[in-house]
């Protein structure tokens, strides 16, 4: 299917990029989010003219992103959990969970923003993530991981 697509997509394109794509990723991903239309005439006709505004809109998040970066970068989170004694968590540290303790400093992260290559913690200690905050822009985070004793 070919779209044209209304913002930068990562791995797929610029904005204003007319690109093909699997129809199913098209249909249930990129056109009910917004980041792109069906490559039609009308719509390529719709997008020239307002192409400046998308720019510009687009310009503003990539500043929104980067404020937002330089403040998480190097930042600490400590959380919590029920643990043994060998340091094995009762459960496990999800990207939820991350969202949740960076919500309560004051930070909105949605937790598909927060990149676990490893998958979920599983242990104490210290684990350096990622968080995706634009497609150019990432911050790097420190988590540490705390065990509570069980009584």
């Amino acid at each position: 299917m070919q779209i044209i697509l209304m913002e930068k997509v990562t791995n797929l394109g610029q904005l204003g990029d007319i690109v093909n794509v699997k129809s199913g990723f098209a249909r249930n991903y990129l056109i009910p989010q917004g980041k792109a239309k069906r490559a039609t005439e009308q719509a390529i006709a719709e997008f020239q003219s307002k192409r400046a505004e998308l720019e510009k809109v687009q310009a503003a998040a990539l500043a929104a992103a980067q404020a937002m970066a330089a403040k998480l970068d190097g930042l600490l989170v400590q959380i919590s959990q029920k643990a043994g004694s060998d340091g094995k968590l009762f459960g496990s540290v999800t990207n939820a969970n991350i969202a949740e303790a960076l919500s309560g400093q004051g930070f909105a992260i949605e937790r598909a923003m927060i990149r676990m290559p490893n998958g979920q913690l599983k242990q104490v200690g210290d684990y350096p993530l990622t968080i995706s905050l634009h497609s150019d822009v990432s911050a790097h985070i420190t988590v540490s991981v705390l065990g509570e004793a069980m009584l």
